[in-house]
C-alpha cells in the first residue's frame, strides 16, 4: 500500500500532460454511412472502426500533428493532416466510393483479443467466451467443467456448495472473482452457481501461476469472471424452463447518451426443487431390525432459490474517466440442506438463507494524470446475511418418512437435530474490499505494474437456539487481509519474446471472540476467549513466452506461491457443514508449467489449434476438508485441517478444429497424480499414507464436443445449430481406503438451438446426461441425472 501511495504522491508533481482528442465522421460521397470504415493514426497501432452511425473517436492523444489514414472495402484509401490542440477535435472525413467492384482490394485489419495478448504472455490459461453458451441452457459452471484442467466439484443440484479443481489443487486455494473483486465479497447468494452466462463477457482461469493484476492469496490457481462491460444500446432477456421444475430467468439492459452517461441494470431468478433420483452405496433405508435396504428415491427436501439484481450508472469514455461507475448490487437465496458431507442420512428441515446489500465504485483512466500511466480502482462495501436453521429433532429416511425403530416408534436424533445441536445460527458480515492498480508504460516493449488489493471482514455471530447466558455474548470474527504486488513487464525480438516478472507480499490478522462457561463461586459466569494470529509472507514469480514462428508458441511459467486460510476455514460455515479451526497455517507451494501452442492455423477452411501444458505442484501444509480413515464413518461436518506435503505432476492438453466456420470440434484432457509427501510423523514412524493418491480428487479427466452449424433451415437467414458433448471421469478414492472407490463417470449431452432470421430471437433445447448415467462429486454425492431444458433468449441491440 505505501509503494501505491508514494508513487500517486510523485505524480501529483508531475504535471498535468496536455492531451486531446479526435472526434469525426467518415461517409461517403452521397453521404452515405461509411459504417466498417478504419481510421488509423500513421505509424502506429492506434485506429477505431467507424461504427453504424459513422462516428469514430481516437483519445488519449498528446498535443501536435497525426497524419490519419482511412481505409474501406468500398472506397479509395485517403490520408488527412490534423492539429490537435485542444481538448477535442471535430473532423468530418469524405471517402471516394468505387463503383467498379474489380478495383476493389482487401482491406484486412487485425487487432489482439484479450483471449490472444494474455496467452502470449506465458501464464498457463484458458480464456471462455459465453457468448454461444449464453443462448443454451448452460450455467457458469457447467462451462468451467467443460474447460481443460478444470473440474466442477458440486454437492448436487442448483444451488448446492460448489469447489473448483485444477490441475490437482482444489478448495480455497483455487480464488474465484467477480471483475477482480473476490466473490466472497458478494455473498453466498451472488455466486457462480446464479450469474448466468448472458451477463459475462469472458472467463479468465488461471492455472498455477496467477499474474499480479489479480493479486490475492490463490495458490493454485484463479478463475476470473469478467461481467460485461458494453455501454451501447442494448436488451438481453432469457427464460428456461426444465425437469426437476428448474426455472431460470435473466434480463440485462445498459444505455449511454452521446455524453458519456451511462445506465446498466441485469436481473436473475433461479429455482429448483432438486428432486432428482438417488441411488447406490450411500442410498439406503435402515429397517427396524438393523437391516440395510438400499432403495432408488427421489431426492425430497432440497429446494433452491435465488434472484438478485445489479444497477450500475456513471460515465464511460468521457475526457476525464474511461469508466467512472457507481453500482448497487442486491441478492437472496434460499437453500434446502438435504444431507451432510457424506449422503448416509438425509435431512428434513435444515436449509440456509442469505442475503447480500453490495455498493461498488469503479474507475478507471488511461494517461492518468501523466502520458502512459494507467489508474485502476474497484472499492466494495458489503454486507451480508446469513442464517442456517436445523432444530427438527426426528431422524428420516429416504422416502421422506420418519425412520421407526424396532417397536414402531420415530426415532429421535442423538443431538435433537439434523446435524449436531439445534441451532438458529444468524452470522451476520460486514466487507470493504478495494483493489488499485497502476500500470506504467515506460517504453513499446517496457511496463511496470502496482497492485494493492485489501480484504477486511467483521462478522458477528449470534444462534437463537443458545443458553442465555451464552446467547447474550457477542461472538465477533475479524480478518484483515492485504496482498500487494509489483511486476515488471517486457517484449524483445520483435515482440515474439514477452517475459512478465513480478512479486507479492501477505499479510494476515485474524481474531475471534467466545463464550466460554465457568463456574465461579459455586455460579455460572461468562468469559471471553480471545483467539487472533498475524501472517506475513513474501511469493515471487515469472512467466515468459516465446514464438518460434508467428503460429508455433512455447511457455513457461513458476511461482513461490502463498495461500492464507480462508474465514470460513477458521471460523468455520454451519450452513456448508464446516467447523471452525483458528489454528491452520498458511498453505505454500512451487508451482511450475511449461507448455507449448500451435495455432490456429487456417488451410482450405480447415482451422485447427493444438495446445498442451506440463505442470508440477509442490505444497507444504496443503490445506484440506479432513478425510475419515475409519471404515462406515460418513462424518456430517468437519473442518479443515493442514495435511502435511503434497505434490501434484501430470500434464493437460486441448485440441479445437472447425471446418468453413460451420462444423466445430474440440477435446482437452487432465491427467495428474496427487500424491501424500509426508514420510514420517513426529515420532519417526513412516506414515500409513506415504505416497498414496489424496483422496476425493478426480485425477483423470477428459471432455469432448461436437457443433454444426445450418444455414436456412425453415427461413432463409435463419441457423440451426446442432450440438453433442461427453465427459469422462476416472474412477477415483472417496477415502483413505481403498475401498472407497467410485466407479467410471461418463456423461452425454445433446442439445440444439435455433436462431431466427431477425438474430433477435433464439430458441434452445438441451438434453442433461441422457442416458442417465450415476454422475458424483464430493465424497460421492450424487448429481442430476438425465434432465431435459427449453430456453428463450430475446436480445434487441438498437433502440
Amino acid at each position: 500500500m505505501r509503494i501505491l501511495y508514494a508513487l500517486l504522491f510523485m505524480m501529483t508533481f508531475s504535471g498535468w500532460s496536455q492531451t486531446g482528442k479526435i472526434t469525426g465522421k467518415v461517409y461517403f460521397t452521397n453521404n452515405e454511412t461509411a459504417f466498417g470504415a478504419s481510421v488509423q493514426i500513421t505509424g502506429t497501432k492506434k485506429f477505431v472502426v467507424v461504427d453504424n452511425d459513422g462516428q469514430f473517436e481516437i483519445k488519449g492523444l498528446a498535443y501536435g500533428s497525426y497524419d490519419l489514414e482511412i481505409s474501406s472495402m468500398e472506397a479509395k484509401p485517403k490520408k488527412v493532416n490534423v492539429s490537435v490542440n485542444r481538448p477535442s477535435h471535430q473532423i468530418n472525413i469524405e471517402l471516394e466510393k468505387i463503383t467498379d467492384p474489380k478495383a476493389l482490394k482487401e482491406v484486412k485489419i487485425e487487432k489482439k483479443s484479450f483471449k490472444k495478448d494474455i496467452i502470449e504472455k506465458g501464464f498457463a490459461v484458458n480464456v471462455i467466451e459465453t457468448q454461444e453458451a449464453a443462448k443454451r441452457n448452460l450455467q457458469t459452471n457447467d462451462l468451467l467443467d467443460r474447460s481443460g484442467g478444470v473440474r466442477i466439484r458440486q454437492n448436487g443440484g442448483l444451488g448446492s456448495a460448489v469447489t473448483y479443481n485444477i490441475n490437482g489443487m482444489s478448495g480455497n486455494a483455487i480464488r474465484i472473482f467477480i471483475d477482480g473483486v473476490p466473490i466472497q465479497t458478494y455473498g453466498a447468494s451472488f455466486s457462480l452457481n446464479s450469474i448466468p452466462p448472458a451477463l459475462i463477457e469472458r472467463i479468465e482461469v488461471f492455472k498455477g501461476v496467477v499474474p499480479a493484476y489479480l493479486a490475492d492469496d490463490s495458490l493454485g490457481g484463479a478463475i476470473n469472471v469478467v461481467l460485461k462491460k458494453g455501454a451501447k444500446n442494448s436488451l438481453n432477456a432469457s427464460v428456461s424452463y426444465g425437469s426437476f421444475n428448474t426455472v431460470q430467468s435473466n434480463v440485462n439492459a445498459s444505455f449511454r447518451d452521446k455524453n458519456g452517461f451511462t445506465v446498466k441494470a441485469n436481473a436473475f431468478q433461479n429455482y429448483s426443487d432438486n428432486d432428482y433420483e438417488v441411488w447406490g452405496k450411500w442410498v439406503y433405508n435402515i429397517a427396524p431390525n438393523g437391516r440395510y435396504e438400499y432403495i432408488r428415491a427421489k431426492r425430497f427436501e432440497s429446494m433452491y432459490r435465488s434472484f438478485g439484481g445489479r444497477l450500475e450508472a456513471g460515465f464511460t469514455n468521457v475526457d476525464w474517466a474511461d469508466n467512472l461507475l457507481i453500482s448497487y448490487n442486491g441478492s437472496q437465496d434460499y437453500n434446502q440442506i438435504q444431507h451432510g458431507q457424506y449422503m448416509t442420512k438425509p435431512y428434513k428441515g435444515r436449509f440456509s438463507e442469505s442475503a447480500a446489500h453490495v455498493f461498488s465504485l469503479n474507475y478507471s483512466k488511461k494517461d492518468f494524470l501523466i502520458k502512459n500511466l494507467d489508474f485502476s480502482l474497484i472499492s466494495v462495501y458489503s454486507h451480508r446475511n446469513d442464517v442456517i436453521n436445523d432444530t427438527v429433532k426426528w431422524n428420516y429416511n429416504w422416502n421422506g418418512e420418519k425412520a421407526l425403530g424396532l417397536y414402531g416408534q420415530p426415532i429421535l436424533t442423538n443431538t435433537g437435530a439434523q446435524q449436531g445441536a439445534p441451532t438458529i445460527n444468524h452470522m451476520k458480515s460486514d466487507i470493504f474490499n478495494t483493489r488499485a492498480g497502476l500500470n506504467y508504460t515506460i517504453t513499446e516493449n517496457h511496463k511496470v505494474l502496482v497492485n494493492v488489493m485489501t480484504y477486511i471482514l467483521d462478522r458477528n455471530d449470534y444462534d437463537e437456539m443458545q443458553p442465555e447466558i451464552t446467547r447474550n455474548f457477542i461472538i465477533t470474527r475479524d480478518l484483515a487481509k492485504t496482498v500487494s504486488s509489483f511486476a515488471y513487464e517486457m517484449t524483445a525480438f520483435q515482440s515474439r519474446l514477452r517475459a512478465n516478472l513480478f512479486l507479492k507480499n501477505y499479510n494476515m490478522k485474524n481474531e475471534q471472540r467466545d463464550p466460554q462457561i465457568v463456574t465461579e463461586n459455586g455460579q455460572n459466569v461468562v468469559k471471553e476467549v480471545v483467539t487472533s494470529k498475524r501472517t506475513n509472507y513474501n511469493g515471487y514469480g515469472m512467466a515468459t513466452s516465446y514464438s518460434i514462428l508467428p503460429k508455433i508458441m512455447v511457455m513457461a511459467s513458476a511461482e513461490k506461491a502463498i495461500r492464507l486460510p480462508s474465514e470460513n476455514e477458521i471460523f468455520g460455515n454451519p450452513g456448508e457443514n464446516i467447523i471452525s479451526n483458528s489454528g491452520l497455517k498458511p498453505e505454500q507451494s512451487n508451482n511450475f508449467n511449461a507448455g507449448f501452442r500451435f495455432g490456429p492455423y487456417d488451410i482450405n477452411h480447415h482451422k485447427f489449434t493444438i495446445s498442451g501444458n506440463a505442470f508440477w505442484r509442490n505444497t507444504e501444509d496443503k490445506i484440506v476438508r479432513q478425510i475419515s480413515d475409519r471404515v462406515n464413518e460418513a462424518i456430517q461436518a468437519s473442518p479443515f485441517v493442514n495435511l502435511g506435503k503434497a505434490q501434484s505432476v501430470g500434464f493437460e492438453a486441448s485440441f479445437q478444429y472447425s471446418y468453413n466456420n460451420r462444423f466445430f470440434a474440440g477435446m482437452n484432457l487432465s491427467k495428474f497424480n496427487s500424491l501424500f509427501k509426508d514420510k514420517y510423523d513426529k515420532n519417526g514412524n513412516i506414515l500409513p499414507n506415504y505416497n498414496k493418491q489424496l483422496p476425493n480428487e478426480p485425477f483423470f479427466n477428459l471432455n469432448a464436443n461436437l457443433q454444426y452449424n445450418f444455414r436456412n433451415v425453415i427461413q432463409s437467414k435463419s441457423e440451426l445449430n446442432l450440438y453433442y458433448y461427453c465427459g469422462y471421469v476416472a474412477p477415483f478414492y472417496t477415502s483413505w481406503l481403498e475401498t472407497d472407490r467410485t466407479t467410471a463417470q461418463f456423461p452425454q449431452d445433446l442439445g440444439l438451438s435455433y436462431v431466427f432470421p431477425n438474430k433477435q430471437i433464439t430458441v434452445s433445447f438441451d438434453a442433461r446426461n441422457v442416458f442417465d448415467e450415476q454422475v458424483y462429486d464430493n465424497f460421492a454425492a450424487q448429481k442430476p441425472g438425465r434432465a431435459f431444458y427449453v430456453k428463450l433468449n430475446y436480445t434487441l441491440n438498437k433502440f
